[in-house]
C-alpha cells in the first residue's frame, strides 16, 4: 500500500511540474527610439554658459518580454538602456511586472505611479513648455507641473480600471544613489495618482490627480485632456511646498528645488489631420522668491512612415529673477529669447 501511495505521489509531482513549465519561457524582443534635432535660439542673457549646442539627440534601446502563467497572470520585464549618459548611468530604467485581475505591480528602478499617470496639456513639437528640452537650447528654467523624484528603486501597484477609475501607488525609500544595492541616507518616498479616463458620446476625457511625499514636505497636481473630433485641448496645474527635496542643497537625493515654494501651469491645444498634427502651449511657473518664467511652444508632427516622424518647434520664453532673492537655487538672472528646433524622431 506505501508502495502504491509513494507510486501516486510521485506521478502527482512529475505532473505539476510539468504543469508549471508549460507557459513559455521569457524571450526579450528589442525596442526603443532615437531623436536627433537641430536647431537655433537666440537669447538676451548667455552670461552663464554661452551659446547651447545647435545639435541635440536623445537615444534609448528597450528590451522587454512576458510570458504569461498557467493561472492567466502575466510576468514580464522592461530594461531600457541609454545611448549616451552624461551621468555615467546607462541603464534608464529596469524594473519586472505582474499584471492580473488583480491589477498591476511593478518593482524595479521606474517612475512613481504619481509620474507616469500625470496628464498635462497636449504638444507634439520636439520642445514643449512643461517638463520638456527647452533648457537644452537655452538658458532657462524648466516649468513642471509634475515634479516627481523621477527613477528610483521603488514598488508601484495599479488598481483594476473600474468604471474608468484607476488609482496606483509607488514606494520606494532610495537617494540618488540608484545603481547601489543598499544606501545610508534613503528617505521614504510615497507617490499616488488617480486618473479617470472614459469616452462620453465622442467625447474622450482624460482627468488626474497625483502626489508626492517625501522626507517631509510634498508636491500635489492636477491635470485635464479633452478630446472632440480632431482637437484636444488640456491643462493642468501643480504646486511644490517649501520643505520638499530640502535636503537637495546638501546633495542627499535627486529631488527638486529644496527650499522654494513653487506654482506652475499649462494650457493647450492639439489638431490632427491625417499624418500631421500641431499643437500650441502655454506654460508658466513661480518660483517663490527667486523669480518666475512664461513659456509658449507652437509643435509640429507629420508621421512620414510606421516608426518616423518629423517633428518641430518654434518657441519663445521670458523669464524674471527676483531681485530679492536671496540664495537663488534656480532663476538666478533675467532671460528671454526664443528658438526654432526640427528633426526626426525614429521608433523601433
Amino acid at each position: 500500500m506505501k508502495k502504491i501511495l509513494f507510486a501516486s505521489s510521485a506521478l502527482v509531482a512529475v505532473a505539476a511540474a510539468g504543469t508549471a513549465q508549460a507557459s513559455e519561457p521569457i524571450q526579450l524582443s528589442v525596442g526603443g527610439y532615437m531623436e536627433q534635432w537641430a536647431g537655433f535660439a537666440d537669447e538676451d542673457n548667455t552670461a552663464a554658459g554661452g551659446r547651447k549646442n545647435a545639435f541635440q539627440s536623445d537615444t534609448e534601446v528597450h528590451f522587454s518580454g512576458s510570458t504569461t502563467l498557467d493561472n492567466g497572470i502575466e510576468v514580464g520585464a522592461d530594461i531600457q538602456f541609454e545611448g549616451e549618459s552624461s551621468s555615467g548611468d546607462q541603464v534608464d530604467e529596469q524594473y519586472l511586472y505582474i499584471n492580473g485581475g488583480f491589477g498591476r505591480i511593478e518593482m524595479g528602478k521606474n517612475d512613481s505611479a504619481a509620474d507616469a499617470m500625470g496628464i498635462t496639456a497636449p504638444s507634439v513639437g520636439p520642445v514643449g513648455v512643461n517638463d520638456g528640452d527647452m533648457s537644452n537650447w537655452v538658458d532657462a528654467y524648466l516649468i513642471d507641473t509634475v515634479r516627481s523624484s523621477g527613477d528610483q528603486k521603488r514598488v508601484t501597484y495599479y488598481t483594476p480600471v473600474l468604471g474608468g477609475f484607476r488609482a496606483g501607488l509607488s514606494y520606494a525609500d532610495q537617494n540618488a544613489s540608484n545603481n547601489n544595492d543598499t544606501v545610508s541616507t534613503g528617505i521614504n518616498i510615497v507617490s499616488g495618482g488617480l486618473e479617470y479616463r472614459a469616452d462620453l458620446d465622442g467625447v474622450a476625457l482624460a482627468l488626474s490627480a497625483v502626489g508626492e511625499n517625501a522626507g517631509e514636505g510634498n508636491w500635489y497636481g492636477f491635470g485635464t485632456n479633452v478630446g472632440f473630433g480632431n482637437f484636444t485641448v488640456g491643462a493642468s496645474y501643480g504646486h511644490t511646498e517649501d520643505d520638499y527635496g530640502v535636503n537637495e542643497r546638501n546633495n542627499n537625493f535627486g529631488l527638486n528645488d529644496g527650499g522654494n515654494e513653487l506654482d506652475a501651469f499649462d494650457i493647450g491645444v492639439s489638431y490632427a489631420m491625417d499624418a500631421a498634427s500641431v499643437s500650441l502651449s502655454y506654460g508658466y511657473e513661480d518660483v517663490d522668491g527667486e523669480g518666475d518664467i512664461s513659456a509658449i511652444d507652437l509643435g509640429l508632427n507629420y508621421a512620414l512612415g510606421a516608426g518616423v516622424a518629423w517633428k518641430s518647434s518654434i518657441f519663445w520664453f521670458d523669464q524674471k529673477a527676483d531681485s530679492n532673492a536671496v540664495n537663488p537655487q534656480d532663476i538666478t538672472k533675467d532671460n528671454d529669447g526664443y528658438g526654432l528646433v526640427t528633426g526626426l524622431a525614429l521608433s523601433f
